[in-house]
């Protein structure tokens, strides 16, 4: 694998799961639908603005931009609003993270009939490890003593659904170089315009759009719109253009041991004996997915 995409993988993987961070840090001062919506409003501002000074920002078709916008909705809008109603009706973040590790195993299970990508047998291995390990992770930290709705513990298969159909048509598109795909910039302003839309009306008409504008919202608010809806998803797209949808899919299921660790170094969060052990079983699992 070249130095080049590691590196891509490192950052990736990094950026992407301090948006749980950055979540915790927001949540206290704002309503799920309503961080989203204004995140994403900013994110598409920023966006529209690169692209107006670029002279880029133009009218592209139906079929195009619709397209577009649905990967967007769900790899951003599902994914994102599925985690957070979750982690807000009380759903330990354990359950989430093991519910949303189911990712990998889909993406692997359909990327034959939707891309035609085979996923070989050091693939599965690799994706049954890891999946293992997530459990070794999560297993000994969840408080079994606490019931939740059944509701509750079902939203994050939505973020599962969302971002394995929105991987496997980005990854469609690259590797039939259909007309529909897009320069990185302009798919990522049409795919927050549409989080941005679907967002608006719950955010509006169920929250009010309440938000408490202190300086810690403030912090987590730029870092979420930089780093991660910026961020990690251009990083998350340069590598589907690189590499497999079950490779790619993989990586996810570092989002629990990685999150831990960040929250030991954030918030002082205890790492356990099986934290270690989980991580070391998940490492091995994805270098295992990446073998050819």
């Amino acid at each position: 694998m070249k130095k080049s995409t590691i590196l891509l993988i490192v950052g990736f993987v990094l950026l992407w799961n301090s948006g749980f961070i950055g979540a915790e840090y927001g949540l206290p001062f704002t309503g799920p639908f309503t961080l989203i919506f204004w995140r994403y409003l900013a994110v598409t501002a920023l966006i529209a603005l690169y692209l107006i000074i670029r002279r880029r920002l133009k009218w592209l078709g139906l079929k195009v931009i619709s397209l577009n916008m649905l990967i967007g909705f769900l790899a951003h809008g599902v994914w994102l609003t599925c985690v957070l109603l979750a982690l807000d009706n009380k759903v330990p973040a354990g359950i989430v993270a093991l519910v949303v590790a189911l990712q990998p195993l889909a993406t692997g299970a359909l990327s034959g009939y939707v891309t035609r990508e085979e996923t070989n047998k050091y693939q599965w291995w690799g994706l049954i490890l890891g999946f293992i390990g997530v459990v070794i992770t999560v297993a000994f930290r969840i408080d079994f003593s606490s019931s939740s709705s059944v509701f509750g513990y079902l939203i994050p298969l939505g973020s599962v659904i969302g971002i394995t159909i929105a991987t496997l048509i980005q990854r469609r598109m690259e590797i039939n170089d259909e007309k529909e795909k897009l320069p990185l910039d302009q798919s990522l302003f049409y795919q927050s315009l549409a989080t941005m839309l679907a967002l608006a009306f719950p955010a509006i008409f169920v929250e009010k759009l309440a938000t408490d504008w202190v300086p810690e919202f403030i912090y987590a608010m730029t870092w979420l719109i930089l780093a991660v809806s910026l961020g990690a998803y251009l990083l998350m797209w340069r590598l589907i253009e690189r590499l497999d949808a079950t490779r790619v899919a993989s990586l996810f299921y570092l989002g629990p041991p990685v999150t831990m660790l960040m929250a030991w170094l954030t918030f002082g969060d205890k790492i356990n004996i099986t934290d270690v052990g989980g991580i070391a079983v998940v490492s091995f699992g994805i270098l295992l997915t990446q073998k050819k």
